[in-house]
């Protein structure tokens, strides 16, 4: 192994050599030049809830880690939630980055929730064939209220929610310098306009048939981004879209009431199940995770507590029906509480909240065809004789085992039996049962007695 040494001597100097005489070039050589900040764009299509507010989030650290020169939110929503809506707006009038809101693709609307985050956004743009407006509010549930087209409103408290819309929204089209009176029109009238008369009137900034019209249009616009003046450089930026992650779709996924009232009855009938069987797991486990994740997804929403608490109370009649079988009696309490519950549960009105009928009706079709299966079982089991049990000893023969005063042990069934009622007899007496007093029978002998010698001999 000797000779081998040099070698490794030598392999090591030129490695170390080339190690030098490369990072000596990599230092001599010109900084390349960075390239154009990027422009990134998230896609949001549907109603505005919790998940859309967390996504809108996150999009924007990344923009503020990557320093890109743009936020585009491509919008195509009916409206949504007021809570998730201004947590929205909070988030974009914070950013650091310039945020343009576009409604696209053709087709598309901005209606509701989508009109205020259009009037909030730094750069507001729409494609051909789009549309927003009809912006006012609604009350949903006890915990806020979603933007929503409708009448003019008669009470109070709908006159004092229709006030704080227009505060909020004219306050956002004074920031951005956008026309306020058709925002206020918006909001007590249900207004609404397309694209062309939208940036007629003053209400957005420019139309763009698509994403790289838009982005040419916007370079070199000066915009105020909280204290700032900041340059769009965007003509030749790369554009980097930002894909809905596994925990974004869950989210989502949750924050419909439908998926959560599904939830909820797959998640009862789980557990049930597994009550009623112990030793199966897989139907307690999935039980259990599908009501926790239905319940989670309804305390994100705005839900009406009465209806929350009558779906529970049909949920656990059906439970109640499993264990306590009362022929349907109480099934059929449970559906009706659960069917009403579900249709009171949210607002029909309001976009995204809505429970559709059909799938109500599925859950109480087949909630009803459980519970008639099992008053079908109870009522087929009651027909059925019994087979088990000291009911079914009354009257059987046999044959008494041993003798101690009254009491004694026999043969019953073939099965030995603490008896009593034998004074007198002896030990392969037949018996019959005539009663019982906890675990121990009482019998009576199948013939008259005889006397009986001790020696065995029997005396008539």
């Amino acid at each position: 192994m000797k000779w081998l040494r040099p070698w490794l001597y030598g392999l090591a100097l030129a490695l170390g050599l080339a190690g030098a005489w490369r990072a000596l070039a990599d230092a001599s050589a010109p900084a390349s030049a960075p390239g154009p900040a990027p422009v990134l764009l998230l896609t949001v299509s549907g109603a505005i809830g919790p998940a859309t507010a967390l996504r809108f989030e996150r999009a924007l650290k990344q923009a503020e880690q990557e320093r890109a020169a743009l936020l585009v939110l491509q919008l195509d929503t009916p409206g949504g939630l007021d809570k998730s809506m201004r947590d929205v707006i909070k988030r974009l009038l914070a950013s650091p980055v310039p945020v343009a809101v576009f409604v696209a693709p053709q087709g598309a609307r901005a209606a509701s929730a989508g009109t205020y985050i259009l009037y909030a956004a730094h750069v507001a743009a729409m494609a051909p064939a789009t549309n927003l407006g009809a912006a006012t509010p609604v009350a949903v549930g006890p915990g806020g209220a979603a933007p929503q087209a409708a009448s003019a409103p008669q009470d109070a408290m709908a006159a004092k929610r229709v006030n704080d819309a227009v505060a909020y929204i004219r306050g956002l089209a004074q920031l951005r310098g956008r026309n306020a009176d058709w925002a206020e029109r918006a909001v007590r009238d249900a207004a609404s306009l397309d694209a062309r008369q939208a940036l007629a009137q003053g209400v957005i900034d420019l139309v763009a048939d698509d994403l790289p019209t838009l982005l040419r249009r916007l370079d070199g616009r000066t915009l105020t981004v909280g204290e700032r003046r900041v340059t769009l450089a965007t003509a030749h930026a790369p554009v980097k879209a930002l894909q809905p992650g596994w925990r974004d779709e869950l989210l989502e996924s949750l924050s419909d009431p439908s998926v959560a009232l599904a939830l909820m009855t797959i998640g009862l009938y789980g557990l049930v199940f597994e009550f009623a069987n112990p030793g199966f797991v897989l139907p307690g486990v999935v039980g259990g995770v599908s009501l926790l994740l239905g319940l989670f997804g309804l305390q994100m929403l705005p839900i009406n507590h009465a209806g929350l608490a009558l779906v529970l109370l049909g949920l656990a009649l059906l439970a109640a029906e499993v264990f306590v079988p009362s022929f349907g009696v109480l099934g059929l309490g449970g559906l009706a509480a659960f069917g009403l519950g579900a249709a009171l549960l949210t607002d029909g009105e309001v976009p995204g909240l809505a429970i559709p009928w059909t799938l109500i009706a599925v859950l109480m079709l087949t909630s009803a065809a459980f519970i008639g299966g099992v008053a079908m079982l109870a009522l087929r089991t009651r027909r059925r004789p019994q087979v088990g049990g000291t009911a079914v000893l009354m009257g059987e023969p046999g044959e008494l085992l041993e003798v101690d005063g009254d009491a004694g042990w026999a043969r019953v069934a073939g099965t030995p039996w603490r008896v009593r009622g034998v004074a007198g007899l002896w030990p392969g007496q037949p018996l019959r049962v005539t009663g019982q007093d906890g675990l121990t029978l009482l019998v009576r002998p199948v013939e008259a007695p005889k006397d009986h010698d001790p020696q065995g001999e029997v005396r008539t």
